[in-house]
């Protein structure tokens, strides 16, 4: 049995999931509802987000120390 669920959700947000379902092969509503599945399983059973599991490993060739000194230079 499925529950009907209405949600506020800004337009641009769901131009781009309605898109990024399609290429999925799915629909918003299997995207919300394996979304919420996963985090009321409790944190071991979440899984990143794509754009995070996308970025995964992007930093691996990047020195800590510049790193904090680029942070400190631009905040503080």
């Amino acid at each position: 049995m499925t529950t009907k669920l209405t949600l506020t959700v800004d337009p641009r947000v769901i131009a781009d999931a309605k898109r990024y379902a399609a290429n999925a092969g799915t629909s918003v509503s299997q995207l919300v509802e394996d979304y919420l599945a996963a985090i009321v399983a409790g944190p071991t059973h979440v899984t990143a987000p794509p754009v995070l599991a996308r970025l995964r490993g992007s930093l691996r060739d990047v020195d800590v120390e510049d790193f904090r000194r680029h942070q400190v230079e631009k905040y503080a």
